[in-house]
């Protein structure tokens, strides 16, 4: 008994103390109006705690927040002015719609609206709020996020804020709904934060088909197309676009290698004259041209032929020379040319036929052709001078070179027909191993001398 007295007196205390307070003390959870200022919406941590402001009503407590700020506590430091805050929201909207709340601040240069941005957190009591009132905030990203313009002006600056909200109330019908109280927070240079509440909104909510008698489900909208980023085709295209241009830098390098300027090859070395000259002399005498009656041509192709292998022979221009220089030219050569009279008597009358207009007979074609093979035959250079004359040229000799003709037997001396008188004695006739025997050389009068 002397146990359970204490403990009844406890119990009497406390249910007398509970009958003593106020009705409003016994909710369950704590209200949104606390000592403390709550979290302002979009913005950054809440101001310091206001001092000499408690949750119990004095007589000397400062004055209480303005009526319906159940969501929000304002909070201006001491001695500052309080920035004109002008407000502006529907009274009308729909269901699903966003309605737009537009705020216009007034304030110093030095105070920044919401320092920390424009963002905003699920488990936020203010976004809570809001939920419980049926407004939801609305995605940033989906065209209907809040909007903030600064504009300065000399030292005072305009901050327009625009808050969308989308009301979706739990009941059909027409709903008024509350766009509660909303902390704006504010800036200073100084470090200070304030706390600006707006006021609460009543909006009367209907929904998009109430007036619309037995509406038709509509279709859903049109798919909007999903950019997405490929990177593997970009990687791709940035690989080819590299292999592109070194492709192209390695195609000139390897053009330009190719057109590079290469040594030129050496010219074959050049055929012995008398090579050239026996083989144009074939030519003429497989031509024909005593057959057709073509003589001029025939003692023309002859005597081009003999004067041009002289030259090359030994060094001047034989068809550009005269009789008479070339001539010079060869009396003056170290050795003697060995048949300088049978080549005097040749040229002398090669220019009978050429410039007196003397006309030949197919005897006299076919002797001026053997003539013209004598010579070449008799001024074929020895070994000695032939290794000489290659060595000098840069050539080889393409064949063994013939050995000197040995000199003809002493003939007894006849008296010269008229024939033998015009043109010179005909050469002997050659032997069987087919060497020409010297021919011996006739003085002939020269064309360019008048008779």
């Amino acid at each position: 008994m002397r146990v359970l007295v204490p403990w009844l007196l406890a119990a009497g205390l406390v249910a007398r103390a509970a009958l003593a307070a106020p009705p409003g003390s016994h909710a369950s959870s704590p209200s949104l109006s606390s000592a403390l200022p709550p979290r302002p919406l979009l913005s950054a941590p809440p101001p310091p705690p206001v001092l000499g402001l408690s949750a119990a009503p004095s007589a000397s407590a400062a004055p209480s927040p303005p009526s319906g700020s159940d969501t929000c506590r304002e909070h201006v430091p001491e001695g500052k002015a309080r920035p004109k805050l002008t407000e502006s929201a529907p009274s009308k909207g729909q269901s699903g719609h966003a309605l737009t709340l537009a705020l216009t601040l007034e304030h110093g240069k030095g105070e920044t609206v919401l320092p920390g941005g424009l963002q905003t957190q699920s488990d936020d009591p203010n976004v809570r709020a809001l939920e419980r009132a049926g407004l939801y905030l609305p995605d940033p990203d989906g065209g209907a996020g809040p909007v903030l313009v600064r504009t300065e002006a000399g030292e005072r600056v305009t901050t327009k804020l625009e808050i969308s909200f989308v009301p979706l109330p739990q009941k059909p019908g027409r709903n008024t709904l509350v766009i509660p109280a909303l902390p704006i927070s504010i800036a200073r240079a100084s470090g200070d934060v304030l706390v600006l509440c707006t006021s609460p909104h009543e909006v009367t909510v209907e929904d998009p088909i109430a007036n619309t008698s037995n509406p038709a489900p509509r279709t859903n909208p049109a798919p909007r197309p999903q950019r997405e980023e490929w990177l593997a085709l970009k990687n791709a295209l940035l690989v080819g676009a590299i292999a592109l241009v070194l492709g192209a830098i390695v195609a000139w390098l390897v053009g330009k290698w190719l057109r590079r300027p290469r040594p030129v090859p050496p010219p074959p070395p050049p055929r012995p004259p008398w090579e050239v000259a026996l083989e144009e002399l074939f030519d003429v005498r497989h031509a024909g041209l005593i057959a057709e009656g073509r003589l001029a041509e025939h003692f023309d192709r002859v005597s081009d032929t003999l004067r041009k292998y002289l030259g090359a022979r030994y060094g001047f221009d034989g068809l550009e020379s005269t009789t008479r220089e070339a001539l010079g030219v060869l009396r003056n050569m170290t050795p003697t040319v060995n048949p300088l009279d049978a080549i005097e008597t040749f040229l002398r009358q090669a220019d009978l036929v050429k410039f007196a207009k003397t006309v030949p007979t197919a005897d006299d074609g076919e002797l001026a052709l053997v003539r013209a093979e004598h010579i070449v035959r008799e001024t074929l250079p020895t070994s000695q001078t032939l290794a000489a004359e290659l060595a000098a040229v840069g050539g080889a000799p393409s064949a063994e070179p013939e050995p000197d003709p040995a000199p003809a037997p002493a003939k007894v001396a006849r008296e010269p027909s008229p024939e033998e008188r015009e043109w010179g004695p005909k050469p002997p006739a050659a032997p069987s191993d087919g060497a020409v025997a010297p021919l011996p050389a006739t003085p002939a009068r020269d064309p360019e001398e008048k008779p």
